[in-house]
């Protein structure tokens, strides 16, 4: 019996061996198959251009945003860019660049009424960008309800990046351009106006042109993600990545390079997790960032739940 048991164990131990090389192929095989796939898919591929494009310039217009307390403005524009997307599609249909011409008005209207506002009576900024807000989007979902479709009103709300075609791509490359040219011209003011505004107020006095063109390319680039992430998710890939860096590093341009490789890397594993289970590609990559932000949120370098409460010196070094 014992001599039966030495040659029957190193067979079944085999057999159990090959089995789980078995399953181990075709599980690989699998997951190989479903990325084979994503990557042969014209409309993934067009997807996930489209999200790179508006990862790169939405994600550091984000750490600007957070960094001036005003990551509420961001979801703000977002909503507030409806009615004029809404009117596009009235008058002319689907038409992306109408509609993104009708969007970057109606965000830039909001915005100039929420300045005047605040000027001329004693209500604050903010409490005119959240007034305006409001209005502007129970505007817009009634005239997409008046004037077109149940489907209509999800697909301008909601978005899909795998509707996404080469005339919008364009539109978002040249948005992406423009805002990253932007950018790196106002760089330094706009690092001094985030940490001391009245500083620069003091020494320059065009604190109030960089605002303006701050808030500007702050709208352009809500009208580039709209078109792959809806507006109720656009906003979402311009702040996610940007607070997520924020536990990471306290260097600016480290803190810039982190939210848009966090942003590209959600856009790319939210587009993935959609196209495998048939999902929507807006809310998927914004859970991904999601994840990001709560991974970063318990056990990132500075200021998270590990830092505060479980110190490491090596850590924080």
């Amino acid at each position: 019996m014992c001599s039966l048991r030495k040659i029957l164990t190193p067979r079944l131990n085999e057999v159990g061996a090959g089995r789980s090389h078995l399953n181990a192929v075709k599980s690989t095989g699998r997951r190989s198959g479903v990325h084979s796939e994503f990557l042969q898919d014209p409309a993934m591929k067009r997807a996930l251009i489209g999200a790179i494009l508006v990862s790169c310039s939405s994600a550091p217009l984000g750490v600007f945003l957070v960094l001036r307390r005003m990551s509420l403005l961001g979801d703000i524009m977002a909503h507030a860019i409806l009615p004029g997307v809404a009117a596009a599609f009235i008058l002319f249909g689907m038409s992306i660049p109408a509609m993104s011409i009708g969007g970057l008005a109606a965000g830039l209207t909001v915005a100039l009424l929420a300045g005047v506002v605040s000027r001329f009576t004693a209500l604050r900024e903010d409490a005119s960008f959240a007034a305006l807000y409001l209005i502007a989007v129970a505007s817009g979902v009634l005239m997409i309800s008046l004037h077109g479709t149940a489907q209509d009103l999800e697909d301008i709300l909601f978005g899909d990046a795998r509707l996404l075609d080469e005339q919008i791509l364009s539109v978002m490359a040249v948005i992406s351009a423009l805002t990253l040219l932007a950018l790196l011209l106002i760089y330094r003011t706009l690092v001094v106006e985030s940490f001391d505004p009245v500083f620069l107020r003091t020494v320059r006095g065009n604190g109030g042109v960089v605002h303006a063109v701050f808030i500007t390319l702050t709208v352009l680039n809500m009208v580039a993600n709209y078109q792959a992430m809806g507006t109720l998710m656009s906003a979402g890939l311009m702040l996610v990545p940007a607070i997520a860096s924020q536990f990471w590093t306290q260097h600016m341009r480290s803190m810039l390079a982190l939210a848009v490789a966090l942003a590209v890397s959600g856009s790319l594993l939210g587009l993935i997790m959609a196209f495998s289970w048939n999902l929507p590609s807006g809310p998927s990559i914004i859970l991904i960032l999601g994840g990001f932000y709560l991974f970063s949120l318990l056990f990132g370098r500075f200021g998270s739940v590990r830092a505060r409460y479980f110190p490491f010196r090596h850590f924080s070094r």
